[in-house]
């Protein structure tokens, strides 16, 4: 089963999410903010990440960027997800580490595709 750290600040957001994605077979683990999302990073050893740009005590951007310069935890994919739509957005997010870019409110159908791309389940 593949483990997946949803970092996400807005619980209904969170709670949404983490329960689709148990229905589908995911095991969820959740932080709600960038420096748990970085401890967690570490400890949980998940497969992937969705993380949050706009997130409390470190945004999503530098919780990205730390996780992407550890030696660790620099593997694990990150797929971002924000509501933040703009057209520079996408790109600010790969530059930081992301691997692949989401937009809210989700598309479980189009964010699904992504982490099945990532995990090599497709």
């Amino acid at each position: 089963m593949s483990k997946i750290l949803l970092v996400e600040d807005n619980e209904m957001n969170r709670d949404m999410l983490s329960r689709r994605l148990e229905r589908k077979g995911f095991e969820v683990v959740i932080a709600v903010d960038g420096q748990a999302g970085i401890n967690m990073a570490t400890s949980e050893s998940p497969d992937l990440i969705l993380m949050d740009l706009s997130l409390p005590v470190i945004d999503g951007w530098e919780a990205t960027r730390q996780i992407k310069a550890d030696p660790v935890t620099h593997t694990i994919p990150v797929i971002a997800l924000t509501a933040h739509a703009m057209a520079d957005d996408e790109q600010k997010a790969l530059e930081a580490g992301c691997d692949d870019y989401d937009t809210k409110p989700i598309n479980l159908k189009r964010l699904l595709e992504k982490i099945e791309k990532f995990l090599g389940n497709s």
